[in-house]
């Protein structure tokens, strides 16, 4: 099946840069929002995102120009209807996204195919709402999208061979370099990578070492391109949080387990970058360890 029109339900951080990716490749992309000024304030990131391109000359004007062509915003679901493909980005909440397909099987025709960003539900799960589980896949990018080259592609117990071909083909077509995943909850890259993240908080809070040193362990001695604290910072302790929950209530092993401090720092309003502070605090250009009473 060729992809021509693709939407995009959230133009969030990653809706966005889904879209953004989407447009820049000639698909008719139309991105939803659930209110003008999430809208307005999603479409402006991506311009922003291609000026910059811009500016660094990475694309021209022009490219510009006509990726903004390619794309479309509107705060109606019903306007996904004539979609060949959608791609769900909202928030990691089970109950929001099968809401959101519920409604969207009843819009869209039956040749429609349903992907979502999930990065730890199943898609088992949420293809079990829609009349169309064999045309159901996983579709999870990474942040930021447009830099990022890796796409999770996932099959469901019902995702048909056509399908996941299709969704494969659209991931290289986006620029992208997919790989095949089971549907397992966290796929592959989280069901590594959380354990990793939550070890680092554990070594915190057991006094390993310091903050700054932890990360330069990582960075110098395993050539990650930034440390386990920082990188928790960059993704947002809240999301963090969430996303362990799941897994670990999926797999009921400790390694999954949210630590105590990752819980009080969620509550105290440390979630990393976005808030200002999580282990490192943002006040000043060069961030600085947080000082943590734990």
């Amino acid at each position: 099946m060729k992809i021509n029109k693709i939407g995009i339900v959230g133009c969030g951080l990653m809706g966005a840069g889904i879209a953004q990716v989407c447009a820049q490749q000639g698909k008719e992309t139309i991105v939803r929002e659930v209110s003008q000024e999430f809208l307005d304030k999603g479409l402006d990131k991506i311009k922003s995102s291609l000026a910059k391109l811009v500016d660094k000359g990475t694309i021209t004007k022009d490219d510009m120009e006509q990726s903004l062509g390619h794309l479309s915003g509107t705060i109606n679901l019903n306007d996904l209807g004539e979609c060949d493909l959608i791609i769900e980005a909202i928030v990691e909440d089970a109950t929001l996204k099968k809401e959101v397909f519920t409604s969207l099987d009843d819009m869209c025709g039956m040749e429609t195919i349903f992907t979502t960003n999930t990065s730890s539900l199943t898609v088992t799960e949420l293809a079990g709402v829609t009349s169309r589980p064999d045309k159901f896949a996983g579709m999870h990018f990474f942040n930021p999208v447009p830099r990022m080259p890796l796409v999770e592609v996932v099959r469901s117990l019902e995702t048909s061979e056509e399908t996941f071909s299709t969704v494969f083909e659209l991931a290289i077509s986006l620029g992208k370099q997919p790989i095949d995943c089971k549907d397992n909850s966290g796929f592959v890259v989280n069901l590594l990578l959380v354990p990793y993240l939550l070890d680092a908080i554990r070594a915190v809070e057991n006094g390993v070492a310091s903050i700054s040193d932890i990360d330069k362990g990582m960075t110098l001695g395993c050539g990650h391109p930034m440390g386990p604290l920082t990188l928790l910072d960059f993704v947002g302790l809240d999301t963090t949080f969430h996303i362990a929950n799941i897994m670990f209530d999926e797999y009921r092993e400790k390694r999954y387990a949210p630590p105590p401090l990752l819980r009080k720092m969620v509550q105290s309003g440390r979630l990393g970058k976005k808030s200002g502070s999580g282990f490192y605090e943002y006040s000043s250009a060069e961030p600085k360890p947080a000082g943590l009473n734990f």
